[in-house]
């Protein structure tokens, strides 16, 4: 009984962190905190859109990328294409990159060429050392009518993974 209430414990103090980073504007944190990608403030219409969503079906190699804190700063893509931990040659391999707010697949965009986070690259942006972006548009029609608006499935959001890069095939 004492390690299951310790586990219990544990899930809620993470959850609580994660909450209350949502709660307060300006309070920040290396990570969002375990399970920050799975919650946070939402409208009433976000939550029955999410909740509503039916789950994607993969029919390209996508690469999933949890924008949720970057994209209220900026446009969808910009918050998408840059300064990832990604291996290249698996992010070469993607069809489709797919931008995801709190499970929900929010956008679809093609890259033409992966680089390095640098200024040299990505004028006006600073040196990610280690990182990578993309140079890229929004996908067709026919794709984003696949994805967008969908809900990332399950497989695809571990309990407690921080991970905002996910890919749909064996890497």
């Amino acid at each position: 009984m004492l390690g299951k209430g310790r586990a219990i414990v544990f899930f809620h103090t993470y959850t609580f962190e994660a909450a209350l980073i949502d709660a307060f504007p300006g309070l920040t944190n290396i990570a969002g905190g375990v399970g920050s990608n799975d919650y946070g403030a939402m409208h009433a219409d976000e939550i029955i859109r999410r909740y509503a969503a039916k789950p994607a079906v993969f029919k390209h190699k996508a690469l999933l990328i949890d924008v949720n804190r970057s994209s209220a700063d900026t446009s969808l893509y910009e918050a998408v294409r840059y300064a990832w931990v990604v291996s290249l040659a698996n992010a070469r391999q993607a069809e489709v990159i797919l931008a995801t707010v709190q499970g929900l697949i929010v956008g679809a965009f093609v890259a033409d060429d992966w680089l390095e986070a640098n200024s040299v690259n990505f004028p006006g942006r600073e040196d990610v050392p280690g990182r990578h972006g993309f140079n890229g548009r929004e996908a067709p029609d026919e794709i984003k009518t696949l994805y967008v608006g969908k809900r990332v499935p399950d497989e695809y959001r571990k309990r407690g993974a921080s991970n905002p890069i996910k890919y749909t095939w064996e890497v």
